[in-house]
C-alpha cells in the first residue's frame, strides 16, 4: 500500500513523497518500508499522524493494478522520475521478471502480489521506526526503516497488541537481568549468555530431577549429536532463517552430503 502519497496525486502537508519511498516487503509480522527523507526526520511522535493518513487511504477503496513491464520501459520511467535506487534494482532484473502496481497515480516497481483494494485494510499500526542502509550496505546512505502492521478487524489489531506486551513480560533477555539468571558481555561475543550463580542452579535443574532416580522423576534423558545433515535443518526449517548466519557447513567422508555443526 503506498503509505505516504494519496492515491488521488493531491499533496498533504508532511506526508512523505512518494519519491523518496525505496523498498517496502512484507515481513514476518506486518511490513517496513525504506524512505530517504533528506534532512527530514520521523519519529515517535508522528506515528499517529501516519496511521491516521493510512485509514483515510485506505477507506478510499483504491485498487492495486499489476502490470508486467519490459526493462527497457522500466528504466525509461524511473530515469524520467530520477529514482536513482528503482534504477539500481532493475540492474539485478531481467524482461519476465519486472512488474509495477498502481494505486491511484502511485506507481512503483513491486514483485507482488497485493489485495485487491484497499478496503480490506481497517485497523493500522506503526510498530517503530528505525535506520538502515540502502541494501544493507553500511558504506552506502542511511534511510529511515519505518515499521508498520495492519488488519482486517480492530479486534485484531487489539489482540496482536495484547499478545506482544505479554510476550515483553516473558522475554527471556528481560527476565534474565531482572532474576540474575545470565548477562552478556561484548568481549564474549554477541549473544552468548554468561550464566550466574542462579541461572547456573537452574540450569542444572534437570539434570538434578533426573539423578534422582526414575522413581522420583519421569523425566528421562536423551542425547543429539553436535553435528545434523544439511538436509535435517532444511527440513525443520532452520536453514532458510538462519543458515547463512547460524550454520557453518563441516567436511564429511561421504561427498555430497554436508553436514554442519548444531547452533
Amino acid at each position: 500500500m503506498a503509505l505516504f502519497s494519496p492515491p488521488d496525486g493531491r499533496g498533504d502537508r508532511g506526508a512523505v513523497s512518494r519519491n523518496q519511498v525505496r523498498i517496502g516487503p512484507p515481513i514476518e509480522n506486518g511490513f517496513y518500508y525504506d524512505i530517504d527523507l533528506g534532512d527530514k526526520t520521523i519519529g515517535d511522535g508522528d506515528f499517529a499522524a501516519i496511521e491516521a493518513k493510512m485509514k483515510e487511504l485506505a477507506s478510499r477503496k483504491v485498487s492495486f493494478e499489476r502490470k508486467e513491464v519490459s526493462k527497457a520501459d522500466a528504466i525509461k520511467y524511473f530515469t524520467e522520475k530520477g529514482d536513482e535506487y528503482k534504477l539500481e534494482l532493475l540492474e539485478g532484473l531481467n524482461d519476465g521478471e519486472i512488474t509495477f502496481y498502481t494505486q491511484g497515480n502511485f506507481t512503483d516497481l513491486c514483485r507482488g502480489p497485493h489485495i485487491p483494494d484497499t478496503s480490506f485494510i481497517k485497523a493500522t499500526k506503526v510498530m517503530s521506526v528505525a535506520g538502515a542502509y540502502w541494501r544493507g550496505d553500511e558504506k552506502r546512505k542511511q534511510l529511515t526503516r519505518l515499521y508498520a502492521i495492519t488488519f482486517p478487524k480492530q479486534k485484531e489489531l487489539d489482540e496482536y497488541l495484547v499478545l506482544l506486551e505479554e510476550a515483553k513480560k516473558r522475554d527471556h533477555r528481560k527476565l534474565g537481568k531482572e532474576l540474575d539468571l545470565f548477562t552478556f558481555s561484548e568481549r564474549v561475543g554477541a549473544g552468548l549468555p554468561l550464566w550466574l550463580p542462579k541461572g547456573a542452579a537452574l540450569r542444572e535443574r534437570p539434570d538434578q530431577l533426573h539423578e534422582d532416580g526414575p522413581g522420583k522423576s519421569r523425566l528421562r534423558a536423551g542425547a543429539t549429536p553436535h553435528i545434523g545433515s544439511k538436509a535435517l535443518y532444511e527440513t525443520s526449517g532452520h536453514w532458510e532463517k538462519y543458515g547463512k548466519d547460524s550454520f557453518q557447513p563441516i567436511s564429511t567422508p561421504q561427498e555430497g552430503e554436508p553436514s554442519c555443526s548444531s547452533p
